[in-house]
């Protein structure tokens, strides 16, 4: 785990809002710090499923860049000894060719070689084969054709006389069936874009070699070009196993296929999702984000409402939320959809849009959301909040302009709020701008020094900064002064977890638990629980005991999509790929929003292609856990 990974926990939204951006989900601290990790440690990304890094273009054709020369043409055993040779060095060297660059011929490529006269001008004198005449040639005379009508392709391929390489590559293989050959027409069909003429001819080329790295990658190039993304994402993903994942192209072609086809699954999970409230740690972190205020007057306990009015179905709205559990979330809202059908709200109907805005956005319903909001500022200006929640959803739905207009207007209608300046100061958080945001955080604790979690998010903020002695220094003081409050000793403990003082980091997990326990037993906050268990994984490869955490945080609160990604890795470092992959895809059925749910199906989907490597490819699975072996555990 990285310095650059811990301090988001915008899962916890008083320490990151979680109404930020859609890839700043609820669940973004454990998959930043898994992808990070998966950054760090490209070779062993498949092995545990985590993903590529950095996003490029399209693959590009690798025309004659071979791992093999025309040593094929002698015996069987020399045939093999070279091949491999060759294979080995090819994982030595760094892959030169650029995207989109002109692929050379293996002519170029090969090292000079005894061969006929006729490879010094091998337009001229070309065999004339075909079906009949070829099975009358001895096997030696066919052998010295094939070359013959080879190096003619690759004359005819380089002067981009394509239809006359894929000809002269045909009489080849009629002399000789050769993946070099079948692998050099399919560039030539590559290059007139006739793709499944080059899945044709790779998948021919591959049934003579199943481990031919460049016919893999046309292949995957083909297949992208056809849209069969999950296919595309199979060769590939073979191809940076065969070449120990040195081939920073064939990974960076793997990352982007696995976004091509989580996207593709996501909308498609978005189109059937039901509009539900995601789990209540996720619900109660959003918003204990925003400073706890007393009731409405006239919306307390002590006063007489009609049960049957829009005010009394507002307050009891209220009174549910309280309880921070699932039910009680969900009759909150229900509550104020009720109050504002009811209507009868006089004063108070502005905060009911406030609140039923509040929880249609985190129901996954923007636009009405917005709406909701938009009504609540136009019936009351004076209600601030209301501003700062539609900047939070502008800036999810990335309009950044947008959430820095609300801010303004809510600093017209209030400038000392203190909420405005905590949750401008995430925006900046989000956006790296971390001395802005320090500033923001500061000011917010210059007007009320009683919110934890301007203290906590300016530890945060200075830690990412590189302040790490003042990062811990104010941790401390958050200690000394809000020693009952348990997210104080959750956070401390990421940081000191991500220093791997890991036995100073469980002592503050563990504090944090038992705080959660007696100060919020019905709904205890299970994020301690996970950090513990990625402690326990960490420092000591504790799979037993993590599981055990992470299975009794999914008690607790069995929707919290943090836990069942922890689970899911867990399993995947095990060797239990099957079982990772059902936590992955539960994972990605409880994220809220489209960024968060392509998130977490890029993982379901690295998991699922490695099970398809492994069944197609059963001799990999060895190289598989041999690179797992060199490298470290997640961290």
């Amino acid at each position: 785990m990285s310095a650059d990974t811990v301090p988001l926990t915008s899962g916890r939204a008083p320490v990151l809002d979680t109404s930020s951006l859609s890839s700043q989900s609820s669940s973004l601290p454990l998959w930043d710090r898994l992808s990070t990790w998966a950054s760090e440690n490209k070779a062993i990304v498949y092995t545990i499923a985590g993903i590529a890094v950095v996003v490029t273009g399209a693959g590009v054709v690798y025309y004659s860049t071979d791992s093999r020369t025309t040593s094929r043409d002698s015996s069987s055993d020399e045939k093999k000894r070279l091949s491999k040779k060759e294979r080995k060095k090819a994982k030595k060297d760094k892959d030169k060719e650029q995207a989109q660059s002109q692929v050379k011929t293996e002519s170029e490529q090969q090292p000079k070689q005894k061969t006929p006269t006729v490879e010094s001008d091998p337009s001229e004198n070309l065999p004339q084969v075909d079906p009949s005449t070829v099975e009358s040639l001895p096997d030696q005379e066919r052998k010295e054709y094939a070359t013959r009508l080879k190096i003619g392709g690759n004359k005819a391929y380089g002067d981009k006389s394509y239809n006359e390489a894929i000809e002269l590559y045909g009489k080849a293989i009629l002399c000789k069936p050769d993946p070099i050959f079948y692998s050099n027409r399919a560039a030539c069909y590559n290059a007139l874009g006739n793709w499944d003429k080059v899945v044709e001819d790779t998948t021919a080329a591959l049934a003579l070699d199943s481990e031919y790295v460049k016919a893999l990658n046309r292949r995957a190039n083909a297949y992208e070009n056809l849209e069969r993304y999950s296919e595309a994402l199979l060769d590939y993903t073979a191809s940076c196993i065969i070449d120990g994942f040195r081939n920073e192209q064939s990974a960076q072609s793997v990352e982007r296929l696995l976004k091509k086809v989580a996207e593709a699954k996501g909308k498609a999970i978005l189109e059937r999702k039901e509009k539900k409230l995601p789990s209540p740690t996720f619900v109660t972190n959003y918003l204990q984000s925003f400073r706890p205020r007393p009731r409405p007057e006239g919306l307390d306990d002590n006063t007489d409402l009609d049960e049957g009015s829009g005010t009394a179905q507002l307050r009891a709205g209220l009174a549910a939320m309280e309880n921070r559990t699932s039910e009680g979330y969900d009759a909150a809202s229900t509550a104020f959809d009720k109050a504002l059908e009811l209507r009868d709200l006089g004063e108070h109907e502005a905060f009911a849009y406030n609140m039923r805005g509040t929880f249609r956005y985190l129901r996954g319903e923007n636009a009405d959301a917005l709406k909701d909001l938009d009504k609540s500022v136009e019936l009351d200006p004076s209600l601030t909040q209301s501003y700062i929640k539609r900047a939070s959803m502008h800036l999810e739905l990335g309009n950044r302009e947008g959430a820095a207009q609300d801010f303004e207007k809510a600093m017209e209608q209030k400038q000392d709020d203190p909420d405005i300046y905590y949750h401008r100061a995430q925006l900046h958080f989000i956006l790296a701008e971390f001395a802005e945001a320090a500033k923001d955080y500061q000011k917010s604790i210059d007007l009320d020094r009683d919110f934890i979690f301007s203290h906590v998010q300016l530890g945060v903020t200075q830690y990412k900064m590189g302040s790490i002695a003042s990062s811990m220094a104010t941790f401390r003081r958050c200690i000394k002064n809000f020693d009952k409050t348990p997210d104080v000793y959750n956070y401390y403990g990421e940081l000191l977890l991500d220093q791997q003082k890991y036995s100073e980091a469980i002592e503050k997990f563990d504090t944090a638990i038992e705080l959660e326990k007696q100060s919020k037993p019905l709904g205890m906050n299970v994020l301690p629980l996970i950090n513990k268990a990625l402690a326990l994984f960490q420092w000591k490869q504790d799979f037993q005991e993590a599981q055990k955490l992470c299975q009794k945080a999914l008690i607790i609160d069995p929707e919290c999509d943090i836990a069942v990604a922890t689970m899911a890795q867990l399993l995947l470092q095990q060797g239990k790929v099957t079982d990772a992959l059902k936590y992955f895809q539960q994972a990605a059925e409880l994220s809220r929003t489209e960024g968060e749910i392509v998130n977490a199906l890029s993982y379901a989907e690295a998991t699922r292609t490695q099970l398809e490597v492994q069944e197609k490819y059963p001799q990999l699975s060895s190289r598989l856990q041999g690179m797992g072996g060199q490298f470290g555990a997640m961290r």
